[in-house]
């Protein structure tokens, strides 16, 4: 570096409004927001260039993973109090799922390797909390995540060619890393919209994980989608890379009244 520049740079006071413009002229804004604490500091503990350079750097890969991070959280369309893994106790049930599994599941292993799950059991069992909590901290680990009802699913389907709205949706919901399809068997669908539904698992197999929150067991698929055929299809391609988790005991609404009142 040229001397002038050098001794310039160590006798002259740089502005801190110039040094932020420079930095938001490089799209560095959150780095720019960062900068008269991160001076500071620097100042404070004698950093040196290269540490000072470091901690700039640092500064704005957070800020771009928080903001990737909230815009993630904003498309997954998760429901209203979404609760953390953390909350969810395996104790609760009388089996399907032991917290050395739940813990084995939080690395996430399965969605990196395209894997998909399935969640059956009565309600009241914590399906949906486990299901959204994986979301949840899959979004936190930098995946992209969208969560679907099964009943908002199959209207999406019904309508994504005439209406903007959910061809953008769909868009969406077929680009996701991992899709969460809760509350399968609920309510019965059409014959169409079973082939609709069929179509769409096919679109994402093996480019999306899949997690499946339901009231019915794997084999009682046929009798909600009204075509056995259609369904051993469909359920070739869930079950191809899938693990099962068979949910029993007593609904925790039931036996925790006051805490979900």
């Amino acid at each position: 570096m040229n001397r002038e520049l050098l001794k310039c740079m160590n006798t002259e006071r740089i502005p801190v409004e110039r040094l932020i413009s420079l930095l938001q002229t490089f799209a560095l804004k959150h780095s720019a927001r960062a900068l008269p604490d991160l001076l500071e500091t620097a100042d404070t503990q004698n950093a040196t260039n290269r540490q000072f350079l470091l901690s700039i750097l640092e500064a704005e890969v957070r800020g771009r993973n928080e903001r990737r991070r909230k815009r993630n959280y904003s498309a997954a369309h998760f429901p209203p109090n979404v609760r953390p893994l953390e909350e969810f106790d395996p104790e609760e049930l009388e089996s399907g799922m032991t917290q050395a599994q739940l813990d084995r599941l939080k690395e996430l292993s399965w969605l990196d390797n395209g894997g998909n799950l399935v969640f059956a059991g009565p309600p009241g069992l914590g399906k949906t909390m486990v299901a959204v909590g994986l979301g949840l901290h899959a979004i936190n680990n930098g995946y992209t995540v969208c969560f679907e009802k099964m009943v908002n699913l199959v209207k999406i389907l019904d309508t994504a060619e005439t209406e903007r709205t959910a061809g953008f949706r769909l868009r969406n919901l077929k680009k996701a890393q991992l899709l969460i399809i809760d509350e399968i068997g609920y309510t019965p669908i059409s014959r169409s919209q079973a082939n609709r539904f069929f179509t769409f698992i096919s679109d994402t197999y093996e480019t999306s994980s899949l997690v499946f929150t339901t009231n019915k067991e794997i084999m009682d698929w046929a009798e909600m989608m009204g075509d056995p055929v259609l369904t051993t299809a469909m359920l070739d391609r869930i079950l191809h890379h899938a693990n099962c988790y068979s949910f029993r005991g007593e609904s925790y609404r039931l036996k925790h009244p006051s805490i979900c009142s």
